[in-house]
C-alpha cells in the first residue's frame, strides 16, 4: 500500500499512538517527526550550543546525522550512531525543543530527510506540519485535538513521571510557540479530517482513521 497518512496535532492529543496503530494495522512504515527534531535538540545541548540563539543552531543544523528507524512496533532514533529515543524524551530536551524546531535552517534541513524517507509512500508520519508543509498532497490529512486535561494526562503518563497540572503548563507554553512560529506553524491542513479524541479509546481513533484511509483508496 503505497499511501501517505499525514497526522497531525499538539502534544497530547494521541498523534504517536493512533499513528504506530494505523501503521501496523494496514502494514505501513511509521515516522514521528517530532522524534527528529527532539534529537536535533538533544545534539544541540550536548555540544553546548545555546539553543536560544538562532545563529547559533542554523550553523550546526547539517553536522548531525540522524537515522530514523520506520517500524511502528519499535521505532528507533539514532543520532551520530547514539540511540537517542530515550534521553530525547527528558524534560531538558522537552523545554528546549521549540526554540530549536523554530529555526528556519533546521526545518529546511529535516524537511528534506523527511521526504526522502516518504519516497513512494506507505507509510503514516505524524507532526505538526506533515499536512500543510512536508506532505500536503496525502490523500489521508488526520489533525487530532483533545482537550487540556486529557492531553495532560496522556503527555504525564508517556513521560513517567512529574504532575498532571505542571505538564498541562508545559503543552500550552509548547502550543503557544509552536503555533506561534513563522516557519511551519502547527496549524490544520484545510482538507484535514478533525477527530477530537478526548472521549475516545485508542481503538476507536485508530479504527476512524483506518476507514478513513479505505474510503481513500476505494475513491
Amino acid at each position: 500500500m503505497n499511501v501517505v497518512v499525514a497526522m497531525d496535532g499538539p502534544s497530547g492529543s494521541g498523534k504517536s499512538s493512533t499513528s504506530r496503530g494505523v501503521a501496523t494495522r494496514l502494514g505501513l512504515r511509521y515516522l514521528d517527526t517530532g522524534a527528529m527534531y527532539r534529537a536535533m535538540t538533544w545534539w544541540m545541548l550536548e555540544n553546548g550550543i545555546d539553543v536560544d540563539d538562532a545563529e547559533a543552531v542554523a550553523a550546526k543544523a547539517d553536522q548531525p546525522l540522524i537515522v530514523s528507524g520506520t517500524d511502528p512496533a519499535a521505532p528507533t532514533i539514532t543520532i551520530d550512531g547514539v540511540d537517542v529515543a530515550e534521553p530525547i524524551r527528558t524534560p531538558r530536551i522537552t523545554r528546549a525543543v521549540s526554540a530549536v524546531s523554530a529555526v528556519p535552517r533546521i526545518r529546511q534541513r529535516l524537511l528534506h530527510e523527511q521526504r526522502d524517507i516518504i519516497g513512494d509512500g506507505g507509510i503514516v508520519i505524524e507532526g505538526r506540519d506533515i499536512g500543510t508543509v512536508v506532505a500536503p498532497d496525502a490523500p489521508v490529512k488526520v489533525f487530532l485535538t483533545a482537550d487540556a486535561d486529557a492531553r495532560a494526562a496522556r503527555r504525564t503518563a508517556e513521560l513517567g513521571g512529574g504532575t498532571v497540572a505542571a505538564t498541562e503548563q508545559d503543552l500550552i507554553r509548547r502550543d503557544r510557540a509552536d503555533s506561534g512560529r513563522a516557519v511551519s506553524p502547527l496549524q490544520m491542513a484545510v482538507d484535514a479530517h478533525h477527530v477530537d479524541t478526548t472521549r475516545y479509546s485508542l481503538e476507536e481513533v485508530v479504527d476512524l482513521v483506518v476507514g478513513l484511509v479505505e474510503k481513500a483508496k476505494a475513491s
